[in-house]
């Protein structure tokens, strides 16, 4: 599912959701370049600048002496060659120019990057079924040509001069979204998502810098600023951890909000791209994971992936005996269906969390609910500092999603697979083979 019910141009889509965090002023970031114990930085990144400033001009310092003028003209080159990094540029992408998705080549403008602007080449960018609600025009009327994509991850390849977070070399994640006011109440408590102002999507939103909308991910290189793009740890697997920019931080959001602990129960309905996330990153929390699924096919896959159990809709049989038996479940089912069957299977005081149907739910039944003090609720994406929790977390415990890598000529025969219910479980652009 996805997002942009919050944003005034809900015309133009919407989003998804990780980690227990305790609310603070401050972020905790991991030195990715020295490896060395979380430090806390404030929104601006103080307690940082001077280190790393201090440890460039250190670094600088040396060659120069040991090289001389030589290496004085090495320093000009790479200062012009960042210079031009940092330039206005055209980039290559796919857009859908109509709601039939006719994908085609399309050049777009990727703003001179300022001071605190990253620039990242896009090297994995994957298909979320929220970019073909979006092209359909299924959340409201779209600007085309539309360049869809809000999980791509990639290399740092320039810098703004005041960036302390990121190097060129680094990899980096761009999801959901690239920009808030940063100053409203939801945006100090890191929940950007949810920015009082308007948040800026990641494409088909208003874009408060540059004018026009936003360009995502189906593309060659993007500019983001600093605070809205993720550290993706060096030794992963890229192209697996580009679905956790959305579907990933969608779908452990709801496990960190309430508190799913090891040994609990937790229910899993639905399991394509967003539902298989979920199973695995519940299994990697040490959940007792059980899994509903329409397709016969995925009962073999959902068990290799962690669930200890898998059970069609269909078998009545099996869906009745579950009865009273979890302490959370999930749906990450995109269309509206009868849940009161899956209500009936939380226990007391309990919770269904939707991701998946963004518009009318349906089927369930005020006095089962109120007998058993039972909870319907919603989630979508989780702020930057939460998603960059669900990154550090799959990094830690192995976790990445399982894809089919594409070319981008093949963007819309995949995303009609996706429709489908063919893919197994993310179809990942190679924007590196384009």
């Amino acid at each position: 599912m996805d997002w942009r019910l919050s944003s005034p141009r809900f015309a133009s889509s919407y989003l998804h959701v990780f980690a227990p965090f305790p609310q603070k002023d401050a972020k905790e970031i991991m030195c990715d370049a020295c490896n060395s114990s979380p430090e806390f930085l404030t929104r601006e990144g103080e307690s940082r600048r001077g280190f790393l400033t201090a440890g460039a001009a250190a670094a600088v310092a040396a060659p120069l002496a040991a090289t001389g003028f030589a290496g004085a003209a090495q320093a000009q080159d790479a200062n012009a060659l960042s210079e031009t990094s940092l330039s206005e540029s055209q980039v290559q992408s796919w857009a859908a120019f109509d709601t039939e998705g006719s994908f085609a080549r399309h050049t777009i403008t990727r703003r001179a990057a300022g001071p605190k602007d990253v620039v990242v080449e896009i090297m994995y960018s994957s298909i979320c079924h929220s970019d073909i609600h979006t092209y359909k025009g299924d959340w409201g009327q779209q600007v085309y040509p539309l360049v869809p994509g809000h999980e791509m991850v990639g290399r740092v390849v320039a810098v703004g001069a005041d960036v302390i977070k990121f190097r060129e070399g680094d990899y980096a994640g761009v999801g959901t979204m690239v920009d808030s006011c940063g100053e409203c109440a939801n945006c100090v408590a890191d929940r950007e998502q949810n920015c009082l102002n308007g948040t800026t999507f990641t494409y088909g939103s208003e874009d408060k810098i540059s004018g026009g909308v936003t360009y995502g991910g189906y593309s060659k290189k993007i500019v983001v600023k600093e605070e809205f793009a993720l550290r993706i740890p060096p030794g992963v697997n890229l192209a697996g951890f580009a679905p956790l920019l959305c579907a990933g931080i969608t779908t452990f959001s709801p496990i960190n909000h309430w508190d799913l602990k090891p040994g609990q129960r937790y229910g899993v309905i639905g399991m394509g791209g967003l539902g298989h996330l979920a199973v695995k990153l519940a299994v990697a929390k040490g959940a007792e994971v059980v899994v509903f699924t329409t397709s016969e096919a995925k009962l073999a896959d959902a068990k290799a992936f962690g669930a200890t159990e898998a059970y069609l809709w269909s078998d009545e049989e099996a869906l009745a005996q579950q009865a009273m038996s979890f302490d959370l479940m999930i749906s990450t089912v995109p269309v509206a269906y009868d849940m009161q069957p899956f209500l009936n299977m939380l226990k007391l005081d309990k919770t269904l969390v939707n991701v998946g149907a963004l518009f009318e739910v349906q089927g369930a039944q005020g006095m089962m609910m109120a007998f058993n003090r039972q909870s319907l609720a919603g989630s979508m994406t989780g702020g930057i500092a939460e998603t960059q929790a669900v990154i550090d977390f799959a990094a830690d415990h192995g976790v990445a999603a399982s894809y089919e890598m594409i070319t981008p000529d093949q963007i819309g025969a995949a995303c009609e697979k996706v429709v489908n219910k063919q893919a197994r479980y993310r179809y990942v652009i190679d924007m590196t083979a384009a």
